[in-house]
């Protein structure tokens, strides 16, 4: 059993403004906790560039270009409301594109068994040509695509766990019967989408939102009734987590109680499905979590479960 964790120092150059929630803290926190003696065994790499052949497998030419031309040499430039880029925004961003590519060659290769791409920024909300809710290429849905148009894969889930709904996820995927797509996330939240009657022209996308002040019961729940079940029945060849862990009680950005035996108890679900249905193979991939300590612990349980501990 090996577990792959990707990283690069570049998550650490793409710099927000003052107070922003999404900021290069989350990721010293997150490798901080993997640092203790209990993941000496993990295999670590650095991820590669993204490349703009990968970045087009699920963003239009000219979104990709604008993005590019946006890029700043110096200070920092507002893309929409929330999402702001800095000189080191864009490589942070293709290096997010690489390391879950690079996460699903090693997969797909069976050169890893899972492995769990740490970087920012996140991924889930930018849709096929909009920038938003912190994101600008979407991580998981290129990882999907890879896995797809490189390795053959006929049915890739991606499950995102992450509190708010991954709109941008369930855009590039809305028409397509070969990528399942199930969310549990809070709502009403931002941004604004992920009703239960949402679900795609194939009825691959699966919403299973929860209410404010939710926690444990709520969440395991519409794992098992609604997420689960989907699963089983559409047995993917990959599964993909977008990993969010602002769903944890002690988020400033929501207002779900989970705990981080939550997330374990999650990620050991999902690996039991990989297990079943895709030879274990199991990409996930760094979304939300904007508590320090919350993120830090949270992420900590998750790999410990990737790694069977």
């Amino acid at each position: 059993m090996t577990t792959l964790l990707i990283s690069h120092p570049s998550s650490l150059r793409h710099v927000t403004p003052s107070g922003h929630p999404e900021r290069a803290d989350r990721i010293r926190a997150v490798e901080q906790a993997l640092e203790e003696e209990r993941f000496t065994a993990l295999q670590r790499v650095e991820a590669p560039e993204g490349t703009l052949a990968q970045v087009l497998l699920c963003h239009p030419a000219a979104y990709a270009d604008a993005i590019i031309a946006a890029a700043p040499q110096d200070g920092l430039v507002q893309i929409e409301a929330d999402t702001i880029m800095s000189p080191g925004t864009l490589p942070a961003a293709l290096h997010g594109v690489g390391g879950a590519v690079h996460a699903v060659d090693e997969v797909m290769t069976r050169r890893a068994t899972n492995a769990f791409s740490a970087m920012r920024p996140p991924g889930h909300h930018a849709e096929s040509d909009k920038a938003m809710g912190f994101c600008f290429f979407n991580n998981a849905a290129i990882a999907a695509r890879h896995a797809q148009a490189a390795h053959g894969a006929e049915r890739v889930a991606i499950v995102d766990w992450d509190v708010h709904h991954g709109n941008g996820t369930q855009e590039i995927f809305w028409g397509d019967a070969s990528v399942l797509y199930a969310s549990i996330h809070e709502m009403p939240l931002y941004p604004g989408t992920g009703a239960p009657s949402e679900r795609g022209e194939h009825g691959t996308i699966v919403n299973a939102p929860l209410r404010a002040g939710d926690g444990t019961d709520a969440f395991r729940d519409a794992f098992e009734s609604a997420v689960l079940p989907r699963l089983e029945a559409f047995q993917p060849d990959l599964v993909i987590i977008s990993a969010g862990f602002d769903a944890h009680w002690r988020d400033p950005l929501a207002n779900i109680n989970l705990k981080e035996a939550d997330f374990a108890w999650a990620t050991q679900k999902l690996m039991e499905i990989a297990d079943r249905h895709a030879g274990g193979r199991l990409v996930s991939i760094l979304e939300g979590g904007y508590d320090l300590e919350g993120l830090s612990k949270s992420a900590a349980a998750h790999v410990i479960a990737l790694m069977r501990g």
